[in-house]
């Protein structure tokens, strides 16, 4: 019987490429013309995102992209979205039996809340120049910034494996 050893720094080894974006627009607008200036079909996927923490609950919606040619993954990932929160302050008096409620953002990066949008290009370390990439998407109108994030000093990079 053979013996199979997994060592831990075969799962921490980094294979995919981030791009950062900024734009007011909406995903759905952005994956159209991401789709426009990239040879990529972007569409929306039926699996969302799940992230809970002390906030709440939520779910950023993503669009992907799979080149089976060149074996390479894409995602446009929402990185913040509205969460409604339950007020738990104790009124007393007039306003005693209204349950108010407010809402936060949940961040997908919490290390960039700046961001409105990650592009995570996987299985592209050699066939894909993402500089070239980063100034097709600046090309977008309403595209605010456009850079790359250097992945391993990310911390929260476990909201990435999906």
């Amino acid at each position: 019987m053979a013996i199979h050893k997994l060592h831990w720094d075969e799962f921490d080894e980094i294979d995919y490429q981030l791009i950062a974006i900024h734009s007011p627009l909406e995903d759905y607008r952005l994956a159209y013309y991401i789709n426009q200036q990239l040879p990529i079909n972007l569409k929306k996927s039926n699996c969302n995102i799940h992230i809970s923490n002390r906030e709440g609950e939520t779910q950023f919606t993503r669009f992907i992209f799979e080149d089976e040619k060149k074996d390479i993954f894409w995602n446009l990932i929402q990185n913040q979205n509205d969460v409604l929160v339950a007020s738990s302050a104790g009124n007393e008096g007039l306003f005693a039996d209204v349950s108010s409620k407010f809402s936060t953002k949940i961040y997908l990066i919490p290390e960039f809340k700046k961001v409105d949008y990650f592009l995570k290009i996987e299985n592209a370390e050699d066939t894909i120049d993402v500089a070239k990439i980063a100034n097709c998407i600046k090309k977008i109108e309403r595209v605010t910034t456009v850079y790359t994030v250097e992945a391993e000093k990310i911390k929260s990079k476990n909201n990435l494996i999906f």
